[in-house]
């Protein structure tokens, strides 16, 4: 496959894939209008909200050149991405730039990525690097001023990575976050598509560990900015430096349930088992002293926890009628 970069037309060969789901139409359509200019395609996958809002996002969709795919049912995140993905290998893709609904590109976000994409095929031609699986901007949570949501290898796991300040360069990562990944289209025919039974949580995490298996270095680029929020909202937590990304109860179960099969999936070292199992019991007893409704959370947390023993994926709507028509 071709290289990904201008063609003689002018085009870049990246399809943007933005997924939606139940979104504030208002801050998607600014995300659709900022990405619109920077890529030769826009597919937004909208994963199963109500009419109104598709109605919404349809007339935003429109106004910039977008085409809209309703799924109609909430199939996960991992799998619209993949319905965009498909969409975008129809329509020419070299390149698939993913995108969450709560994010938003700088105007030279894509072109800065294209750079940073040509730089390490050019390292890994001349033997400096590790063929290219991704490249990704060094996102912002504006919530969370100077935390880069950008991670490296660390005895543990992955922890926020050092970023430098020289415009352009590098900085390998464990994984990139999804929004504002962009990929060639013959990396994911080698690495494969999103776990689309993990839902949602974990999937960029266990995509770009799937990918480094296979051989391959992601990369962050330094100036390459998007604004991004993480989590439904921030809680400030004495003594810690950061304030803590919090999420509804149904994401606690995906996030424990996720972790035990990131646990089992045999994509990490010893070390990094140890740490993920340490990190989720610290997260599963934060939210159940901390964080209303404490109930429930104990509940879908101890269920996530059993599910991730079992092997079970899924909807967690799925995997409850599963379990009523075992008993």
């Amino acid at each position: 496959m071709a290289e990904t970069g201008g063609g003689a037309d002018g085009s870049t060969g990246v399809v943007a894939v933005v997924v939606t789901f139940r979104p504030e139409v208002g801050l998607t359509s600014a995300l659709l209008a900022a990405l619109a200019p920077q890529v030769d395609r826009l597919v937004v996958v909208d994963d199963g909200s109500p009419a109104a809002t598709v109605s919404a996002l349809r007339e935003a969709a429109d106004a910039c050149g977008a085409t809209l795919l309703a799924t109609g049912s909430n199939n996960g995140i991992a799998a619209a991405q993949n319905a965009g993905v498909a969409w975008a290998r129809e329509h020419g893709a070299r390149a698939v730039l993913l995108s969450d609904q709560d994010s938003l590109p700088a105007p030279d976000m894509v072109a800065r990525l294209l750079g940073g994409l040509a730089d390490a095929r050019e390292r890994a031609a001349a033997g400096r690097g590790k063929p290219v699986a991704a490249v990704g901007p060094v996102t912002m949570d504006e919530r969370n001023t100077g935390a880069a949501l950008l991670f490296s290898d660390h005895r543990w796991g992955p922890r926020r990575a050092t970023v430098p300040d020289a415009d352009g360069a590098l900085v390998e990562a464990t994984f990139l976050i999804a929004s504002g990944c962009l990929v060639p289209i013959e990396v994911l025919d080698h690495v494969g598509p999103m776990n689309e039974g993990w839902f949602i949580d974990h999937i960029d995490l266990e995509w770009g560990l799937r990918a480094r298996a296979a051989g391959y270095g992601l990369y962050g680029v330094v100036g390459a900015a998007l604004a991004h929020s993480l989590g439904d909202r921030t809680q400030r937590i004495p003594g810690r430096e950061r304030d803590v990304h919090i999420h509804s109860p149904a994401r606690n179960y995906y996030m424990a349930r996720n972790t035990v099969l990131l646990i089992r999936s045999g994509l990490l070292s010893a070390w990094w088992r140890w740490g993920y199992a340490a990190w989720i019991t610290k997260y599963a007893v934060f939210y159940v002293l901390a964080v209303p409704p404490r109930a429930r959370r104990a509940r879908l947390l101890a269920r996530g926890l059993w599910h991730g023993v079992r092997g079970r994926g899924g909807r967690l709507a799925d995997t409850a009628r599963a379990r009523s028509g075992a008993a």
